[in-house]
């Protein structure tokens, strides 16, 4: 993708949707009177899924399970080993941090984190795409641009890429579908919202999408409701 159009979006599903849609809203972080950064997120919670630095980064970040995952993370810190980040809390620590993309790709690769997840980083220029997908400890088979299925987008849901994802819960192949019809040189704002309006990509658990512009700023969040006939999740 060519780096005036590199756009990063998140369709955020997570339990208690009915919940969390009201609350959604876009924080403005300042430093001296100037953005430092931007999330979309809810009000009270001091992490952050979606976010990024105008002209710098953008990270989101995926729920990943595993069989040594958050709950044994967890478990630790409250037993007082507190070597390991929340994976929410090192995305904000990132974008606070000013950092360029081979920066916060170190970052996010190497820190060890309380539960596995997925980080997907974008930088502001062409190639700097990549999806990080970490135990607590360490970054798994990275899958950087232009290694996606065209060379010209990263498609991560909640399954390792490397891996088919579990049929009731396919969401990657919809995805890459949808990518395949819009081509690249429909990629814009209306281009992508309606991938990410397609079902199942957008379910019932959807709470918000996010749309990211790196180079101009922009961001644009939407609550989302999925009318019937809707998968569940």
């Amino acid at each position: 993708m060519h780096s005036s159009n590199r756009w990063d979006v998140q369709n955020n599903t997570w339990a208690m949707p009915e919940a969390l849609r009201p609350l959604v809203l876009n924080f403005d972080f300042q430093r001296k009177g100037k953005t430092a950064y931007i999330t979309t997120g809810f009000p009270g919670f001091v992490g952050a899924f979606t976010g990024f630095t105008p002209g710098e980064i953008t990270i989101t970040m995926n729920s990943r399970f595993s069989t040594a995952g958050g709950k044994i993370g967890l478990l630790e810190w409250i037993m007082g080993e507190r070597d390991s980040h929340w994976t929410t809390f090192l995305v904000r620590n990132v974008l606070d941090s000013g950092v360029g993309f081979e920066n916060a790709k170190e970052v996010l690769s190497n820190t060890k984190t309380l539960a596995p997840c997925y980080y997907i980083l974008g930088g502001n220029s062409s190639g700097q795409g990549m999806v990080i997908s970490r135990s607590r400890t360490k970054s798994l088979y990275p899958l950087s641009m232009p290694q996606g299925k065209s060379g010209w987008y990263l498609l991560q849901t909640n399954y390792d890429h490397w891996k088919n994802p579990l049929i009731i819960d396919d969401r990657r192949t919809p995805g890459n579908k949808c990518m395949e019809e819009m081509t690249q040189k429909n990629v814009g704002f209306e281009g992508i919202f309606n991938v990410l309006s397609t079902i199942p990509v957008l379910n019932k658990l959807t709470s918000y999408t996010a749309m990211m512009h790196v180079n101009t700023g922009e961001v644009i969040s939407y609550r989302r409701y999925c009318r019937d006939p809707c998968f569940p999740w």
